[in-house]
C-alpha cells in the first residue's frame, strides 16, 4: 500500500508542475506550486505513515545516515519523468522528508532567460564561474543548462561532483563522469583532490561549502581548467566578500590576489512567482570580470562592484534590483515581489511608485 501511495504522490508531484514534495507528521502531503505551499486534499500523515514511505524510497546506506546522523540525502529516478533530490530527516522525533523535482529535460540558456553573454564564458578554456542565490532558485538548473551546452558543442572531458547527482548527463561531443558524493567519492575535498589526475577541461563543483572545497576549486581554475560551482549567496559583491571570509585573515589578501585572476563570472539568481501567467521567473544579477572589477577585487573594494556592474552594461552585465524593476514594468512580476526581493526595497519601492502607496497605508 505505502508503495502505492508514494508513486501517486510523486506522480501528482509530476502532473501538476511542483517543484517539491513535503512529507511531514500532523500535516496533509504537501507540494510547492509555483513558489507556493499547496496541501493534497488527503489524509495528515502520522508517525508510521512517514516511516513507512521513507522505507519505500531510502538505500540502505542513507537509512543508516539517517540513524546514526538524524539526516541523510540522496537522489533516485522515477522512471522517465526525472529524479527526486530527496532530504529525509528527523524533528520532533518523527520523519521528515522534502522531495525536489529535477525534470529529465534539460533547458535552453533562452529558455531560462540567461543573459546571452553567458555562454560566452562557457566557451572559456579556463577560470571559474560561479552561480549562487537562495536554496531553490534554480542553480542547480542553470549549471545542468551550462554542463549540456559544452556537453553539446565542444570536445571537453567534463567532471561533475555532486551531492547527490540530479541532471545526468549523457555522452554527447563531451565525455562526463559524475561522481556523487557519498556514492563514489567519501566527500567533495577528496573528490577535488584526486580530479586534477584525470585530464579534466571542465569541472562542477556542487557545492564550494567549505575552505578546502573553495581553495581546491581555486587551484583548479589557476591551473587552466574552467570550474563551475554554486554558493548561497544573494549578489555579486557579497559572494566575493563570501569566499574571502571562508580564509584566515593572514592569507586573505593572497585569495583577492587569486580570485581576481581566477574569476570569470559571477551568476546570482531568484525565482519568483509570475503575474502574468501560471509558473516562475528568474531574476539575475550578472558580474563579468574586467580588468576594472579585478582591480577592485584584489584592492578589497568590493564595495564598489555594483557601481562597476551598472556601468558595464555593454558587456551585458546587470544588477538584480535592475532585472526585477524591468520584470515588474513588463508586467511579468508584482509590485510586493519586486520589493521583497530587491536588494534595496527602499529605492524599489520609489523606482515602481510604491512609496507613495505605502505611506498613505500606513500613515
Amino acid at each position: 500500500m505505502a508503495t502505492i501511495q508514494i508513486d501517486r504522490l510523486l506522480e501528482t508531484c509530476i502532473k501538476r508542475g511542483a517543484s517539491d514534495l513535503h512529507l511531514h507528521v500532523g500535516r496533509p502531503p504537501t507540494l510547492r506550486l509555483h513558489g507556493r505551499l499547496r496541501p493534497l486534499e488527503t489524509k495528515e500523515l502520522d508517525a508510521e505513515d512517514t516511516i513507512s514511505l521513507m522505507k519505500q524510497i531510502t538505500p540502505p546506506r542513507a537509512q543508516e545516515e539517517l540513524s546514526e546522523q538524524g539526516g541523510t540525502d540522496f537522489g533516485f529516478e522515477f522512471g522517465d519523468a526525472g529524479r527526486f533530490r530527496t532530504s529525509v530527516f528527523q524533528q520532533r522525533g518523527d520523519i521528515s522528508m522534502t522531495l525536489r523535482l529535477i525534470p529529465s529535460k534539460l533547458l535552453t540558456f533562452e529558455e531560462i532567460g540567461l543573459p546571452t553573454i553567458t555562454q560566452s564564458l562557457c566557451r572559456r578554456p579556463r577560470g571559474m564561474f560561479l552561480i549562487t542565490g537562495p536554496t531553490g532558485s534554480g542553480k542547480t538548473t542553470t549549471m545542468a543548462t551550462m554542463v549540456n551546452y559544452i556537453n553539446t558543442n565542444f570536445d571537453k572531458h567534463i567532471i561533475t561532483i555532486e551531492d547527490p547527482i540530479e541532471y545526468y548527463h549523457p555522452h554527447k561531443k563531451s565525455m562526463v563522469n559524475q561522481r556523487d558524493v557519498g556514492v563514489d567519492v567519501p566527500s567533495f575535498g577528496e573528490a577535488l583532490r584526486r580530479v586534477l589526475r584525470m585530464d579534466p577541461d571542465v569541472i562542477l563543483v556542487g557545492e564550494l561549502r567549505d575552505l578546502e572545497t573553495i581553495e581546491s576549486a581555486l587551484r583548479a581554475a589557476e591551473t587552466g581548467h574552467l570550474v563551475f560551482g554554486t554558493l548561497h549567496t544573494t549578489s555579486a559583491q557579497g559572494t566575493i566578500t563570501r569566499i574571502v571570509d571562508q580564509f584566515p585573515v593572514n592569507q586573505q589578501e593572497q585569495i583577492r590576489i587569486q580570485l581576481a585572476s581566477s574569476l570569470i563570472g559571477v551568476l546570482c539568481q531568484t525565482l519568483i512567482p509570475r503575474d502574468d501567467i501560471r509558473g516562475r521567473i528568474a531574476a539575475f544579477e550578472f558580474m563579468m570580470v574586467t580588468n576594472a572589477i579585478g582591480n577592485l577585487i584584489r584592492e578589497n573594494k568590493v564595495f564598489r562592484i555594483p557601481s562597476s556592474i551598472q556601468t558595464g552594461k555593454r558587456f551585458g552585465m546587470q544588477l538584480l534590483d535592475d532585472h526585477l524593476l524591468a520584470l515588474f514594468r513588463e508586467g511579468k512580476i508584482s509590485i510586493e515581489d519586486a520589493i521583497d526581493n530587491s536588494h534595496s526595497p527602499s529605492e524599489m519601492q520609489d523606482k515602481t511608485g510604491a512609496g507613495a502607496q505605502i505611506d498613505v497605508t500606513t500613515g
